[in-house]
């Protein structure tokens, strides 16, 4: 029961991340038709400033560890979305809808931030203090309680998202832009503001699955990429521009890296994960809960 219960808590816990991440991406591939690879950088942008913002706020203001992080993660957000605002009008604005054209840019940008920052941050791993130490037993299992509260912001915010996805105004454009961008168009949905709107969404979940993964790993300026490949392995097992995709493709990669790297190692989960896409893309090549894009 108690190594049921570790593999569950594991499986939450890495799962968290994975969906944010992944709903970010494809949130930006369901309303702009683009394949974003830069929205890997975003996230490790945000998980490198707060790596560095965390200890710096702690000495100069005398804060706690964990008021500095809170501090750090809403700067690291701020200056990633100004980022992200920068990026959309100067280069995916020219490129909606278009697959190649967008493939190349978001490619280009993924090599260019990945050397800027190991130019402006350096090389040498980071390591976030513990932002609350010790840890909580559940039937016999422990879970790190700073592990626990990455976990619980984590499930909040994309059961907010769901929720503001599918029953508010916002979220109605957004998947009507996403369903249609001509008929919405026609229904007086302001289409550019949309994409804008939905291009920042899917950026702010991508900073924010990179501060909360700082305290929890160590973060280098090529942290991003592990996750890229994740992210779009989870996407493709829950469906291209599938929200509830998206979320079902997180907590199974999550799944396999817990059970089967507590049984074998970490190399067969990874293993597992493509065997899982090749068959996926065979049988079912849309994913479990795709659907097809307009």
């Amino acid at each position: 029961m108690a190594l049921f219960v570790q593999l569950a808590l594991n499986t939450l816990q890495a799962g968290s991340v994975y969906v944010l991440f992944a709903l970010g991406l494809t949130l930006i591939f369901g309303v702009m038709g683009v394949v974003n690879f830069a929205h890997g950088q975003f996230f490790t942008l945000g998980a490198l400033l707060t790596s560095v913002l965390v200890p710096a706020l702690h000495d100069a203001l005398g804060i706690g560890i964990a008021m500095a992080f809170m501090l750090s993660s809403v700067i690291s957000i701020v200056v990633v979305l100004g980022l992200a605002v920068v990026i959309y009008q100067w280069g995916f604005r020219q490129y909606l809808r278009d697959m190649v054209g967008s493939f190349i840019l978001s490619v280009g940008m993924l090599l260019f931030f990945e050397g800027a920052f190991l130019w402006i941050f350096g090389g040498v791993p980071r390591v976030v203090p513990n932002i609350a130490p010790g840890e909580l037993r559940i039937l016999g299992a422990a879970i790190e309680l700073q592990r626990l509260i990455v976990c619980v912001v984590a499930v909040v915010i994309a059961v907010s998202l769901y929720v503001m996805l599918g029953y508010t105004r916002f979220g109605r454009t957004i998947r009507a832009t996403a369903e249609d961008a001509g008929a919405a168009t026609l229904q007086g949905v302001r289409h550019k503001r949309t994409l804008l709107y939905g291009f920042m969404t899917g950026s702010f979940l991508a900073a924010i699955s990179g501060c909360l993964i700082a305290p929890i790993a160590v973060i280098t300026p090529a942290v991003g990429n592990d996750y890229l490949v994740k992210g779009f392995i989870t996407i493709i097992i829950g469906g291209l521009g599938s929200i509830p995709g998206a979320i079902l493709g997180g907590l199974t990669i999550a799944l396999l890296e817990s059970v089967v790297g507590y049984y074998l190692d970490g190399t067969m989960a990874t293993i597992g994960m493509f065997c899982l896409v090749a068959v996926l893309l065979l049988f079912r090549p849309r994913g479990m809960l795709g659907h097809v894009q307009h």
